[in-house]
């Protein structure tokens, strides 16, 4: 094996970014990859892409593999991020989003490894956005309190780290829970009427880009705290009456609605958003805005149905 071949572990291989991740890395000749996953099997087929079956809650089980593989790089995309099931289920939140990172941070200091954490702008209480890196967090919700203790651990670790906090995460792939975008497509396709806050402002992301500035701060070996999100600051409602339009869906299916009126169990921040010139400048990205992000979503989901139709 060739030793200049930068070696990454990707936990949570088979979520949403986790995917995105892997078609990316799987097409450099740079990178030694090795997948994870709480699931038996790999989504991906393909004998070449290294697959083991873990759960970052159980120490000795990532340890071994940590140890055994000796990787460059962690990239942790496992994580509970249902808002109201972290705000609901406490114990499980923390088991995950704390536990679990506590357990890579003790062998990555070990190793020597390098850790890419996935973060949120649920570590801010969304009253004075957009934030930039240096903005004080203060977390409304569980799921946001969990994600600041995951930050705090690695932060204080002394291991070499990039945190890169995002936000409205969307994209398709094989079996993913749905995100915003994949709710919102089934019930426009299904003709249904769907409720959609007009008062809740964020930075839509498509998971494709989120990859991408991650494999750049992976390859310019960036460290420290980075948001990442697309251009656009706009209302959930704006998003989704944009999809409804690139998608060729009934906009007047798109009721908006107020935050209070749907009696979440968790909070959520109104006024987010992300300051990204960081981002841009020591990255050298720029993701999409949700016009352009939304047709290339059009086209993935085009082609993953087609895959489907052929393999059938």
């Amino acid at each position: 094996m060739n030793a200049a071949l930068k070696r990454v572990l990707i936990t949570g291989s088979n979520g949403l970014l986790g995917q995105k991740l892997v078609e990316l890395f799987s097409h450099l000749n740079t990178f030694n990859i090795l997948l994870t996953s709480r699931q038996e099997k790999s989504v991906f087929e393909h004998d070449s892409i290294l697959y083991i079956k873990a759960d970052i809650t159980r120490r000795q089980e990532i340890k071994r593999i940590i140890e055994e593989f000796e990787p460059d790089v962690i990239v942790n995309t496992a994580a509970i991020t249902n808002v109201d099931a972290c705000e609901t289920d406490r114990e499980s939140a923390w088991k995950v989003n704390v536990g679990g990172v506590e357990h890579i941070v003790q062998t990555a200091k070990l190793t020597g490894a390098k850790l890419i954490q996935l973060s949120t702008d649920y570590v801010f209480d969304g009253k004075t956005g957009p934030y930039s890196e240096v903005d004080r967090p203060n977390p409304m919700s569980y799921y946001g309190r969990t994600k600041l203790a995951s930050e705090n651990i690695i932060t204080t670790s002394g291991i070499p780290y990039a945190i890169i906090r995002t936000m409205v995460l969307y994209g398709t792939g094989y079996s993913v829970k749905p995100n915003f975008a994949l709710w919102l497509m089934k019930e426009l396709r299904e003709e249904k009427t769907v409720r959609v806050v007009d008062d809740q402002m964020g930075n839509p992301t498509l998971a494709d880009d989120l990859a991408y500035a991650i494999l750049k701060a992976i390859e310019l070996d960036r460290t420290g705290i980075y948001h990442v999100s697309g251009p656009d600051l706009v209302s959930r409602y704006e998003f989704a009456t944009t999809l409804a339009r690139v998608f060729h869906y009934s906009k007047k299916l798109v009721v908006p609605v107020k935050t209070a009126s749907l009696k979440q169990a968790a909070s959520r921040p109104l006024r987010s958003g992300f300051i990204t010139l960081k981002t841009q400048i020591d990255l050298g990205v720029k993701l999409s805005g949700i016009e352009q992000g939304l047709v290339i979503l059009k086209q993935q989901v085009e082609n993953q149905l087609k895959d489907e139709q052929e393999n059938q």
